[in-house]
């Protein structure tokens, strides 16, 4: 039973409809086929059958003519052998249209079957087309949703692919700004390059200088600190000129 259900599975998994109708179909035309030859061999049968009772009907009346021309001429003896034998051959007469008249009905029965039948075939080659196309479509319109959903075994490989190629993108990216900070901190040597540790710390010093001139600035435009003096004006050893100096008030106090 275990192996009977799995197998019957195994099998159901791997049937197409649409096969198992054309096969079907095909198993009609071949029983239709087989239904005509019949109707056509119990016609030869009938046929063969007319034409012998159209033969020993001819030699009946043959029969008949020579026992008169055998009286007419006195041979009464002759007359009654040809009587007698016409008489037999009119038995094999009524025991060949028995047989006709059965070939007959026969004939008909066959060929109503068969009609029935052409008809039944008929209108399973349209219920099977029918079938098939819907069979199609909605075999389209599923792979087309799974396609859209992601369950597909195709698409899923592919989304697969794309999580790999953005994972190991995403590494790629994380590696590169990690060796960019290491190189800026001096933690690692640019072989592409001149740099040392000294102009290293020099360049994140005036790194940092730059920060805090953009701090002084924002501070002035806000009124929380006096505007930023030039690197260059700060420098020591250089004068500066006098700035006149600027009161700042708190927003809404009179000038």
């Amino acid at each position: 039973m275990i192996f009977k259900s799995k197998a019957n599975k195994a099998l159901d998994k791997m049937e197409d409809p649409r096969e198992t109708l054309d096969y079907s179909y095909q198993r009609q035309l071949e029983l239709l086929q087989k239904v005509r030859r019949g109707v056509a061999d119990v016609a030869t049968s009938r046929k063969r059958v007319e034409l012998q009772i159209n033969q020993l009907q001819q030699s009946s009346d043959k029969l008949e003519g020579q026992s008169r021309q055998a009286l007419s001429a006195g041979r009464e003896d002759l007359a009654r052998e040809a009587l007698t034998r016409r008489n037999g051959v009119q038995a094999q007469i009524a025991d060949l249209r028995l047989q006709y008249n059965n070939l007959q009905a026969e004939e008909e029965k066959l060929t109503t079957a068969s009609q029935r039948l052409q008809t039944k075939v008929d209108a399973f080659r349209t219920k099977k087309e029918t079938l098939k196309a819907t069979y199609t479509a909605a075999e389209a319109q599923t792979r087309i949703n799974e396609a859209f959903s992601g369950i597909s075994e195709e698409m899923g490989d592919v989304g697969l692919a794309i999580q790999r190629a953005e994972d190991k993108t995403a590494q790629m990216q994380a590696r590169a700004g990690a060796i960019d900070e290491l190189l800026a901190s001096g933690a690692l040597d640019d072989f592409t390059g001149q740099r040392d540790d000294i102009q290293s710390e020099l360049d994140r010093m005036g790194g940092g200088q730059d920060i805090e001139l953009e701090l002084a600035k924002m501070k002035a435009e806000l009124g929380q600190g006096p505007a930023p003096q030039p690197a260059i004006e700060s420098q020591p050893g250089q004068a500066q000129p006098a700035q006149p100096t600027q009161q700042y008030r708190q927003p809404g106090e009179a000038q």
